[in-house]
C-alpha cells in the first residue's frame, strides 16, 4: 500500500514537471534547427554557402574563431600566429591532445594536409583565400610554419573561416571527392546524415576535447525555405531555433512574449551578381556573351539608377536591413563613411539605355533563389527597373543548381548574398579579382587587383581602407556587382533557450548554449 502510494506520487510529480513551463524543452536532448536553404557539398575546401558554414559552425571548428566585438581568438590553435621575416613567415601552435571525430589526431602533419588540399584540390573555393601561402612546413607535432610570398594581413581572418578549418586527412584520403557527403574535421558534432532538400543531422562526438560544451545530443537541421512554415512550426514546437526570420515575422514573435529574437547586422552584403564574360565556366577563359547587359556598362549603370535602395528595404524587409552600396559592412573597421550611394534616377536611367541603342528598353533574366523573402526582392527589382524601360524575367532557382548555374556561366544575372567576412579582403578578393576563385562573373582588371593586393601586404588600418576605398571605386564603375543593402541576421528561439551569443558573421552557434 505505501509503495503504491509512493509510485502514484512519483508519477504526479512526474507530471507535473512534465506540465511545468519549459519542462518539454528542458527534457529535449535533441535541437532541432530550421535553416531556409540547403547548404551545398559539407566539404570546407569546395562549399560556398552561408548555410553550410552553420553546420560547419556545430562539426568543423577552425584554427581562430571571432567573437561579438569581431576580435580575432584561438580556437584549434593554441594561441595567436607568430609572424617573422618580415610578415613573410607565421608560426602557428596547435592546441594539444585534439582529435578529429574519426578518433585520429589533429596534429601540425593534418593541418599542412588540410592547408595544401585547400590549395589544389580541384574546384576548391578557398584557393584564392591561401594563395599567398607558399610551403607549409611541419616545425613539430603541433607546430606548423606557412611560408609566404609576400606579407598577408588577413591571414589570421582567413583562418578564422573555411580556410581554417583541418579535416582528417584519413577520411579524406579514403573518401576523395566524396568527403562533403560524409565529413569528418573537429568540432563538438560529428556527422551523421543527409536527407538532400530536407534534413542533416549531427550527433554528439565522443572525441572532441571540451565534452561539456555539448549540451544536445543531437542537432537536427530542417530545410524549410518557406517562412511561414518555419514560423508555424517555431510556434508549435515542432523547431527550437528558427534560422532567417523575415523582419515583419520578428515584430509577432516579440509580442507574443515566448520567443526571443536576436537581431545583428551582418558582415556581408546583397546584391545583383552580372555576368560579364563566363561563358562557359568560371575556370575557362573569357568569353563574348553578346549581350548589351555584358558589353555595355551604360546598360549595367542604368539598372542601377532603376533602384531605389532605401524604398526597396522599406518594402522587402520592413526597413530593418542597413542600405548600401559596396562589400564592407558599416560595423566593420574599414568600413568608408565617406561613401555616398548612387541615388535612383528614373530619366538618365531611360537616357542611358537609349544611348545604348534600347529606346524601346531591354529585357534579361534574372535568377533568384526560390525562397519568399528573395522573391520578394526581386520582385521589387523588377518593379523599379520596368519605370527605367528594363523587363527583367524572373527565374527562380533552387540555390545549390543556381550557385553550379552560376559557376557555368549559364547565368545573366543572378539575386545573390554573401554572408561576409572579419576582413573586407573575403568580402572582396575572390569575387573581384582576376582568377579569384568566386569570380563567376569573370570581371578583371588590373588596377583593381594591384590595389586588392597591396591592401593584403599592409596592417595599418587607415592605410588599407584608403586601398579598399580606390579600389570599390573602379569595382562601382564596372558594376560587375551591384551592391544593395546589407542584411541583419534575425533568429529567434524560445526564452528558456540559454547562452546564443548574435555574432556579426550571422552563423548559428550551440555550443555552449542549453535549456534552462
Amino acid at each position: 500500500m505505501i509503495r503504491s502510494s509512493i509510485a502514484r506520487c512519483l508519477a504526479l510529480a512526474a507530471l507535473l514537471l512534465a506540465l511545468a513551463p519549459g519542462a518539454a524543452h528542458a527534457q529535449k536532448k535533441t535541437l532541432t534547427i530550421a535553416l531556409n536553404q540547403d547548404p551545398d557539398i559539407l566539404d570546407p575546401t569546395l562549399s560556398r554557402t552561408y548555410v553550410g558554414r552553420i553546420v560547419f559552425a556545430q562539426i568543423c571548428e577552425k584554427l581562430y574563431e571571432i567573437d561579438e566585438g569581431l576580435r580575432i581568438h584561438p580556437q584549434l590553435a593554441a594561441d595567436l600566429p607568430a609572424v617573422s621575416d618580415g610578415g613573410k613567415t607565421v608560426a602557428i601552435k596547435l592546441r594539444p591532445n585534439v582529435k578529429f571525430n574519426d578518433g585520429t589526431p589533429l596534429d601540425a602533419e593534418a593541418v599542412r594536409f588540410s592547408l595544401e588540399r585547400h590549395q589544389t584540390m580541384k574546384g576548391s573555393n578557398r584557393k584564392s583565400e591561401l594563395e599567398s601561402v607558399n610551403a607549409v612546413e611541419v616545425v613539430d607535432a603541433l607546430t606548423v610554419r606557412l611560408r609566404l610570398k609576400a606579407p598577408f594581413s588577413p591571414l589570421t581572418a582567413q583562418l578564422a573561416d573555411r580556410a581554417g578549418m583541418p579535416v582528417s586527412p584519413a577520411a579524406a584520403t579514403r573518401l576523395g571527392d566524396k568527403f562533403g557527403t560524409a565529413p569528418v574535421c573537429v568540432g563538438p558534432w560529428q556527422f551523421v546524415e543527409r536527407i538532400p532538400q530536407d534534413r542533416i543531422v549531427v550527433e554528439r562526438s565522443p572525441h572532441y576535447f571540451d565534452k561539456a560544451a555539448a549540451k544536445f545530443d543531437r542537432i537536427v537541421f530542417r530545410i524549410i525555405p518557406d517562412d511561414n512554415v518555419r514560423v508555424a512550426n517555431l510556434r508549435s514546437g515542432d523547431i527550437d531555433v528558427m534560422h532567417q526570420v523575415a523582419p515583419t515575422d520578428a515584430g509577432s514573435l516579440r509580442k507574443e512574449g515566448r520567443f526571443e529574437v536576436s537581431s545583428v547586422t551582418g558582415l556581408g552584403f546583397n546584391s545583383v551578381t552580372i555576368n560579364l564574360h563566363n561563358k562557359t565556366g568560371k575556370t575557362q577563359p573569357p568569353g563574348n556573351l553578346g549581350t548589351p547587359l555584358a558589353n555595355d556598362p551604360r546598360v549595367r549603370e542604368a539598372l542601377e539608377l532603376s533602384i531605389d535602395r532605401e524604398a526597396l528595404n522599406q518594402v522587402a524587409w520592413d526597413g530593418q536591413f542597413t542600405v548600401g552600396c559596396g562589400p564592407i559592412s558599416p560595423n566593420s573597421v574599414f568600413f568608408d563613411k565617406t561613401r555616398k550611394c548612387t541615388t535612383r534616377d528614373v530619366a538618365r536611367a531611360k537616357k542611358l539605355l537609349a544611348d545604348a541603342g534600347h529606346p524601346n528598353g531591354y529585357a534579361f533574366d534574372l535568377t533568384v533563389v526560390n525562397d519568399p523573402q528573395q522573391r520578394r526582392v526581386a520582385e521589387v527589382i523588377q518593379g523599379m527597373a520596368r519605370e527605367a524601360g528594363f523587363t527583367i524575367n524572373l527565374r527562380p532557382q533552387e540555390f545549390a543548381s543556381a550557385l553550379k548555374d552560376d559557376d557555368d556561366g549559364k547565368l545573366q544575372a543572378f539575386l545573390i548574398g554573401w554572408s561576409g567576412r572579419v576582413d573586407p579582403d573575403g568580402n572582396i578578393h575572390h569575387s573581384q579579382a582576376c582568377g579569384g576563385s568566386l569570380n563567376a562573373t569573370l570581371a578583371c582588371d588590373e588596377k583593381v587587383d594591384a590595389l586588392l593586393n597591396k591592401a593584403r601586404e599592409i596592417v595599418d588600418p587607415n592605410q588599407r581602407r584608403a586601398l579598399y576605398r580606390e579600389a570599390i571605386d573602379l569595382i562601382t564603375t564596372r558594376r560587375n556587382i551591384i551592391y544593395l543593402y546589407h542584411p541583419n541576421y534575425i533568429v529567434a528561439f524560445p526564452k528558456n533557450f540559454k547562452s546564443y551569443k548574435a555574432i556579426p558573421d550571422g552563423l548559428i552557434r550551440i555550443k555552449n548554449t542549453s535549456w534552462n
